[in-house]
């Protein structure tokens, strides 16, 4: 009886091992990068570093990539002041109006301005999907900035009845999928970030006109990007950034944070308080052994300043892209408060960006620093 106890045993554990065996080489193939793969690539690539870019000809994400105002002109001008400071890669965010209205157009324009980029050294990371500011985006002609409001024009991906209604998702899987697959294996991209902030509420600009239960679709949708992504199966990284919340210990992080880091290649996060709290949320996230990315930093009022935390980012081998690249139609020199309280003038201390239209930088000792980390 012992011996037949004992090959049944056996012959469950070779079965269930082979189940596993093969559940593992799925999952290498279409699912999440091993940590081995994921710190691999970024030894291979290096320090990546750079800005949250937006040609100040747009004031949203719309007004980039729509035919009728897309400007090489402008985005090759200001990427090569990007190289001039040692930046060699740029987060860029993309729209799903634009492919749902063209894509082919749309791929078109990217495939230039991937060129226009490749041309400075400059990689890129996209960002597909955005639960951040106005929720009712729309194709066409775009506001005027309202003066002196920080953003007062950028608008979310996808819009608010899109999201509240997942019979209205298939577009959207095309456009996840069309993207990713049509450039899978271009070197020019570094990472894919797959949605920006889903469950921000913009409780300050669009409080009162949001979707009810955002958080509860933004999440559901976030799922279905990432399911979209992987059977698109780039050669690049994934990754969707934790943006608040308490990420001290695993188990005490909020659901849709969990589900982000355990099924991006690449962890990443935005920090705009400070050093201390740069340093503590890089030491919380190194935890999962993956190379690490800061998608969203530097707001100088507030401490989160390219002298206090760029040493940081680099002492710990964590790539980052600040907020705003040069002062324009987003008007992000001005503060967030922006939107209760009145500025009638350029802030004497800018919030974000680095370089007025004209090129010169708005703090020269500042831009000779970020040369002196990136540059070194």
């Amino acid at each position: 009886m012992k011996k037949i106890t004992n090959i049944v045993l056996l012959t469950f554990l070779f079965v269930f091992g082979s189940c596993s065996s093969a559940v593992e080489e799925k999952e290498d193939t279409l699912g999440r990068w091993s940590a081995e793969k994921a710190n691999q690539w970024y030894e291979e690539t290096g320090w990546l570093i750079g800005a949250n870019f937006n040609p100040s000809t747009a004031i949203n994400q719309l007004e980039m990539w729509q035919a009728e105002t897309f400007d090489p002109e402008t985005i090759d001008k200001e990427l090569s002041w990007a190289a001039g400071i040692g930046f060699n890669s740029m987060r860029v965010y993309l729209h799903d109006l634009v492919w749902k209205d063209d894509p082919e157009g749309l791929l078109e324009r990217m495939e230039q301005y991937l060129e226009i980029a490749d041309s400075h050294g400059i990689g890129t990371m996209f960002v597909l999907l955005d639960g951040v500011w106005h929720p009712y985006p729309v194709l066409g002609e775009q506001p005027t900035p309202i003066p002196h409001v920080h953003n007062s024009g950028w608008v979310q991906s996808p819009n608010i009845h899109v999201l509240a209604d997942p019979d209205k998702w298939g577009y959207l899987e095309e456009y996840v999928k069309g993207v990713i697959s049509h450039f899978s294996d271009d070197k020019r991209i570094h990472v894919w970030d797959l949605y920006n902030e889903p469950d921000n509420t913009n409780n300050v600009a669009y409080g009162d006109i949001e979707l009810e239960n955002k958080r509860e679709m933004a999440f559901r949708l976030l799922q279905e990007s990432f399911r979209w992504a992987r059977e698109a199966n780039p050669s690049q990284p994934v990754t969707s950034g934790l943006w608040y919340g308490d990420w001290s210990v695993h188990e005490n992080m909020k659901e849709i944070d969990r589900f982000m880091v355990e099924n991006s290649d690449v962890i990443s996060f935005h920090s705009y308080d400070g050093p201390e709290t740069m340093e503590q949320r890089i030491e919380y996230l190194q935890r999962y052994n993956r190379p690490i990315f800061c998608t969203e930093y530097m707001a100088r009022p507030r401490g989160s300043t390219f002298k206090a935390e760029l040493p940081i980012l680099k002492n710990h081998n964590v790539s980052g892209y600040n907020w705003g690249f040069v002062a324009g139609k987003s008007q992000t020199i001005y503060p967030w408060d922006s939107w209760e309280t009145a500025y009638t003038a350029e802030p004497g201390l800018w919030f974000h960006d680095i370089f007025r239209s004209d090129g010169t930088p708005y703090d020269e000792d500042e831009a000779e620093f970020i040369k002196s980390i990136t540059l070194e």
